[in-house]
């Protein structure tokens, strides 16, 4: 079968859906509008035989887990996961300034390309194994997460559990710029610290203990952590009361990202043997969020190697990549499943205002994607 041409006619029907799904914001803080958003997802999906399963949620959207299975495939091999997410970063009210519409092979509109075009591919490409009666070698789970942008322990919770039943994991985050796809990210850290010192007069500050003294000398120490490739961002900061009062207390929160599960124990030991630089002053360093480095493992080093195969009989150049950013792959990844990220199609400004994907691309991913959950 000819999934190129087969998409290529269907190019009109694919950009009805993105632009839907577009019009149809859904920023993750606003559930009822996430809510609306996976109702017309799965409103595409019905029909084709899946069975859906929902975790309801108070403050978030609901979760949905949509299983494809046919005879026989339950026996042979653990199920494919497929990772999307409808929530977007663009509050309601921005489609108005960002509208929706194509210039050329562009297609623009807010979370176009993060990552409704990723849901439009798993929409069509399933469509398109139900409708031509072809058969996978396993078991198809996608799962649509409604808190991807800002990270939530339940979508996280349900993520591990499914891993940990799955063989692989293919995630539809878009791919690269130039067109390569992630296999491997860095993990995050978000920390705060927190610094106590004494409060006196400015006059007299040998009397006091600054704290955002401390803090200063806490964070130049934490940059020369020798980690290879380690970023810190000190992107939130406070502490004190007047000009002429010693600080008493100061706190600044920090997003730290690296490379290896190796540099995440050593950032997680330098954070837990924390003493303060100045005598009398008091130190305390909590974790405010987590995600884990996705790592290129020799099991995703096959994958990758069987996909590039597969891409390559399609005229597709498939290449590795790497992210700074993390991405709900690298929940997966960080229990040893062999994992795809980037499978999405090509683009730019996400989360910016020119945000766009190219659409050629849309349909050359749709195509991989239909081959790669048919023969993996």
């Amino acid at each position: 079968m000819d999934f190129l041409r087969y998409f290529r006619s269907r190019q009109g029907e694919m950009l009805r859906l993105l632009k839907n799904l577009v019009q149809l914001e859904s920023p993750t803080s606003d559930k009822k509008a996430v809510d609306r958003c996976s109702a017309e997802v799965l409103k595409q999906l019905s029909g084709l035989g899946a069975r859906v399963k929902k975790f309801p949620q108070k403050e978030i959207g609901d979760l949905h887990l949509v299983e494809f299975g046919w005879p026989g495939t339950r026996a042979f091999r653990n199920p494919i996961l497929v990772l999307t997410h409808i929530d977007t970063v663009w509050p309601l009210g921005t489609i108005d300034k960002m509208p929706f519409y194509l210039s050329g092979d562009r297609v623009y509109g807010p979370g176009v390309l993060d990552m409704k075009a990723g849901i439009v591919m798993a929409v069509f490409a399933m469509a398109a194994i139900v409708n031509l009666g072809a058969i996978p070698r396993r078991q198809v789970w996608l799962f649509l997460n409604s808190a991807e942008e800002t990270g939530n322990d339940e979508s996280h919770r349900q993520i591990a559990a499914l891993a940990r039943k799955a063989g692989l994991v293919l995630c539809l985050e878009p791919g690269l710029p130039d067109g390569t796809i992630k296999v491997k990210r860095k993990g995050r850290v978000v920390v705060r610290i927190d610094c106590t010192g004494r409060q006196a007069h400015a006059s007299t500050p040998d009397k006091g203990i600054n704290a955002i003294e401390e803090l200063i000398l806490q964070l130049q120490k934490l940059k020369k952590l020798k980690i290879k490739e380690m970023s810190l961002n000190v992107g939130l900061i406070g502490g004190g009361e007047k000009a002429n009062v010693v600080p008493e207390k100061a706190w600044a929160i920090c997003d730290l990202r690296f490379w290896t599960s190796q540099d995440l124990h050593t950032l997680k030991s330098y954070l837990r043997e924390l003493r303060p630089a100045m005598k009398g002053a008091k130190i305390k360093a909590s974790l405010q969020s987590f995600t884990p480095p996705m790592e290129f493992s020799p099991s995703s080093r096959l994958l990758f190697n069987q996909a590039r195969e597969i891409a390559s009989s399609l005229g597709i150049d498939l290449k590795p990549g790497q992210s700074g950013g993390g991405s709900d792959a690298s929940i997966a990844s960080h229990l040893g499943l062999p994992c795809l990220d980037g499978l999405g199609p090509e683009g730019d400004g996400m989360h910016a205002p020119h945000e766009h994907l190219l659409l050629t691309t849309m349909i050359q991913r749709t195509a991989l994607l239909t081959r790669l959950l048919l023969e993996l």
